[in-house]
């Protein structure tokens, strides 16, 4: 049904300075897997097979990770070491991957609104690829899908932080018309505890519909003088339905050391189990 799946992925990753001063923090391993490769695997378990990136400059070793390496493939051809490109090698058969770049860092409105031309008038995910998720079932987009072929309207994932970290994140309010799922009547970007609507706080997956772009194209700037996406969705919400849902699962906020370095930990233990 959505086969589109768009990666914003040109920001510059200044948290991990000086690693990523040559380096996309999109290509960051978390063990010995780049973060934006969880997040296309997240993508096909959904369906989708398409896989729009925006980047931006220095972002080459996204495009080329999903290429092949002539090279490096005669290197280890034959030998133990083959097998560990079986999982790349298969997503770039199944999947197609086009980009484009982002000029200016206006906000990740603004970078969803640059995927347009690589979209077109058709529904899509939205993977933000430093919220790395893990589920032992459906994945996190994948159940996101799943509300989406029931009311085929915009859809944000969502959890509960605590109070003192709104500032965060965009965080909505609503009424819960199902269980873990609400119907958005407020989104505010980064709002002070005090200020805060409730502490469901979106995170980097969304499923959008294709008027959000004519929207976008008619938002201001909001918070930090950016185009906010979540200011584009409480414009549709108003003019329709945006829904958000409670998604099952563990999220780590890799934009973070913290969150990188227990992300690792976790996917390290997982492996050592042989999960």
């Amino acid at each position: 049904m959505i086969k589109k799946c768009l990666f914003p992925a040109a920001g510059y990753g200044t948290r991990f300075l000086p690693a990523t001063k040559a380096m996309p923090k999109e290509m960051l391993p978390v063990v010995n897997k780049p973060l934006i490769q969880y997040g296309v695997e997240e993508a096909v378990s959904a369906g989708m097979e398409t896989m729009a990136i925006v980047t931006g400059r220095g972002k080459r070793a996204i495009e080329d990770h999903f290429d092949i390496s002539y090279e490096l493939e005669h290197q280890i051809k034959g030998t133990s070491k083959e097998g560990y490109l079986t999982k790349i090698r298969e997503l770039i058969e199944s999947c197609t991957f086009s980009y484009t770049r982002q000029k200016q860092m206006k906000g990740l409105g603004h970078a969803i609104l640059t995927g347009r031309t690589l979209i077109g008038e058709e529904a899509f995910g939205v993977v933000l690829a430093d919220d790395l998720c893990d589920n032992r079932g459906e994945s996190v987009l994948r159940q996101m899908m799943r509300v989406y072929e029931r009311y085929r309207c915009s859809i944000v994932a969502i959890e509960e932080v605590p109070k003192d970290q709104t500032n965060r994140y965009g965080v909505i309010a609503g009424k819960e018309i199902e269980k873990g799922l609400f119907e958005i009547d407020d989104m505010v970007e980064k709002p002070e505890p005090e200020e805060a609507p409730s502490n469901l706080a979106i995170i980097g997956r969304y499923i959008l519909t294709p008027d959000i772009f004519d929207i976008l194209e008619k938002t201001k700037p909001g918070k930090g003088g950016e185009i906010q996406i979540t200011d584009a969705l409480l414009q549709q919400a108003k003019g329709g339905k945006v829904l958000a849902y409670r998604f099952e699962g563990k999220r780590f906020d890799c934009g973070s050391i913290e969150g990188f370095v227990e992300a690792t930990n976790y996917f390290y233990g997982k492996a050592i189990d042989g999960a």
